[in-house]
């Protein structure tokens, strides 16, 4: 919902706290990954989109939040 309403910075802050007491949730890990982007982040974004890659590396390659991912970490 923060991220609709344009407020990353504080989703960002939810989303790691939820990742806190639930690690690598799929849902939580991309939403981090999307705030850190939106937030300027990129070191952060990068980071949270490996994790993702990693825990979903024998998963469909055809979603589009794994696409998004290896687009983003294939960039310099």
């Amino acid at each position: 919902m923060l991220l609709e309403l344009k407020q990353p910075a504080q989703a960002m802050i939810e989303f790691e706290a939820t990742l806190r007491t639930a690690p690598n949730r799929f849902n939580a890990l991309s939403g981090a990954a999307l705030a850190a982007k939106l937030s300027g982040d990129q070191e952060k974004a990068k980071t949270y989109y490996a994790k993702r890659l990693a825990i979903c590396q024998h998963a469909d390659g055809d979603r589009p939040e794994l696409q998004d991912a290896r687009s983003l970490l294939a960039q310099k």
